[in-house]
């Protein structure tokens, strides 16, 4: 389960029992810090937390602060400075050595469009999107307010404050485009503001070829992920719900409807079924697709005796492509592993390199920033400083 389906939860436990709660959201990072731009954190009238924003450091003082939000019935933002060594204040200490900026906001049960719904939105119809969030404006009080959203999503549908949507779509369409959160400052209709241009993306897609046992710790460790998980196999005995009550999906598949199957081509696919015939009839289908991770367990031999089979009808050229690219085999990384379980690991490790595009190594042999994502202030020609 994601940390935002944590939070959904969380919050319509809270709207039941009608108990007033806060966000509290990350909305600007200067320096490091345990948590991006886009971490949140629901905060009940009487302390209950769901979510972080911090490694724990900041909790306990953004508590106090969103309940004081939910008595003042006002938005907040907080300024950590996580920098000082002298300030003992919020057991920091040296901390992380960064700012972090925290918007606290009462939230309104009644409300369509209020930051937890319009995150449901998203969850609810999972495609790429951009949620602006205006976290600073000027000091005149016109139209813009501090809390004021929209969400965009790829397909251009629109939720929030509509008199936003104008001037942040186009910065909205580039950060999806180049899938970068960014800082905006902007004027708009409504006045100058500052605001986080946050990616959504949806949950990894991940498909199982094999519902053997060993694919039940792999399922398990990637469900905990949030990967929305299907398993597919020929063997009505394994391949059954039951045995993978955290899948989205089992499907009972033989190999003459597997080689007719049309695969998830923005999905990333294990092929696990220790079946010879299965996993070329998989590899019929995916190879020619557009998927971005074709993963094979077995030996490097068994992978070069499958692209070598004559229903493949791979060129040296495109044989030697896909072991370069987007066939690994063997799978995983190179962790030692030897149990079902750490063998999981080192494929859910693999998958999430090759996602976040990343050579794995050490953090500490690292010489670049670990979080290269990290959201950039972007000024356009007219912005004026806020």
């Amino acid at each position: 389960m994601t940390e935002l389906q944590r939070l959904l939860l969380a919050y319509d436990r809270h709207r039941a029992a009608a108990r007033p709660c806060a966000l509290a959201t990350v909305v600007e990072v200067l320096g490091s810090a345990y948590r991006r731009p886009g971490a949140r954190m629901l905060v009940t009238e009487d302390g209950e937390l769901t979510g972080a924003i911090s490694g724990g450091c900041l909790e306990g003082d953004a508590r106090q602060r969103a309940r004081q939000a939910i008595f003042r019935g006002q938005p907040a933002l907080v300024t950590y400075d996580t920098r000082d060594e002298d300030d003992p204040r919020h057991g920091l200490g040296p901390g992380c050595q960064g700012v972090v900026r925290i918007l606290l906001e009462p939230l309104d049960f009644a409300a369509a469009d209020n930051p937890v719904e319009l995150l449901r939105g998203f969850a609810q119809h999972p495609e790429p999107a951009v949620l602006a969030t205006i976290f600073e404006t000027d000091s005149s009080g016109l139209k813009a307010a501090v809390g004021q959203r929209v969400l965009l999503s790829a397909s251009g549908a629109l939720r929030g404050t509509p008199l936003l949507a104008a001037p942040l779509a186009e910065a909205a369409q580039t950060a999806l485009v180049e899938s970068k959160s960014q800082i905006l400052e902007i004027e708009t209709d409504a006045g100058p503001v500052r605001a986080l241009l946050e990616v959504l993306t949806p949950p990894l897609r991940l498909v199982v070829y094999g519902a053997g046992n060993d694919a039940q710790p792999l399922v398990h460790l990637a469900a905990s992920l949030g990967w929305h998980i299907t398993v597919l196999d020929g063997r009505p005995n394994l391949a059954t719900a039951a045995r993978f009550p955290e899948a989205v999906e089992v499907r009972i598949l033989p190999v003459r409807e597997l080689e007719m199957l049309a695969p998830d081509a923005d999905a990333y696919h294990v092929l696990l079924s220790h079946n010879y015939a299965y996993d070329l009839a998989a590899l019929q289908t995916l190879l020619p697709s557009a998927a971005p991770y074709i993963g094979l367990l077995g030996p490097r031999a068994k992978a070069g005796r499958l692209l070598n089979e004559d229903e493949l009808n791979l060129s040296e050229a495109e044989i030697l492509d896909a072991l370069q690219n987007r066939l690994h085999s063997p799978i995983g990384l190179s962790l030692g592993g030897e149990t079902p379980e750490e063998i999981a690991l080192a494929i859910v490790a693999e998958i999430q390199a090759v996602k976040n595009k990343r050579q794995p190594q050490h953090l500490r042999d690292t010489t670049v920033a670990i979080h290269t994502d990290s959201p950039q202030v972007s000024l356009q020609p007219t912005a004026e400083a806020v």
